[in-house]
């Protein structure tokens, strides 16, 4: 569960901006850390979307990666309360709406690029999403 900041209240992916210096595998592995305490040896780049928001002229390029295999236990953070989930009790009611549209892409293993456009954070007014061969 996302306990602060933007999606606050939501259960989401670990994740954040990537630092200066830093790569994007980089990032997602230094935010895994933070956020759960969690360390992994190989992350797989699943896909990429963009995000919009009316009202707001910044673009949010997201990548997804997953790993199969991670090392530690999970810890809650300031950020963070890590849960895990069966994956026929995935709670996408309380997750950001377009998650039930690609998260299942993720969990067999199909590579993808997306696009929402939000009006507010609970109104897609407008997506795409196309399972590809590379990220």
């Amino acid at each position: 569960m996302k306990k602060r900041g933007f999606g606050a209240g939501l259960w989401n992916g670990f994740g954040g901006k990537v630092q200066p210096g830093e790569s994007i595998e980089e990032a997602a592995r230094r935010e895994l850390l933070e956020e759960s305490g969690l360390t992994v040896d190989t992350l797989q780049k699943m896909g990429q979307i963009t995000f919009e928001f009316v009202g707001n002229s910044e673009l949010m390029d997201v990548h997804i990666f997953r790993a199969d295999h991670f090392h530690g236990e999970p810890t809650e953070s300031e950020e963070m309360r890590p849960q895990w989930f069966q994956l026929d009790e995935v709670p996408f009611h309380c997750m950001w709406p377009d998650d039930s549209y690609w998260f299942p892409l993720v969990l067999q293993r199909k590579l993808f690029r997306g696009y929402f456009k939000f009006q507010g954070q609970d109104t897609i007014v407008e997506h795409s999403l196309k399972e590809v061969e590379e990220v």
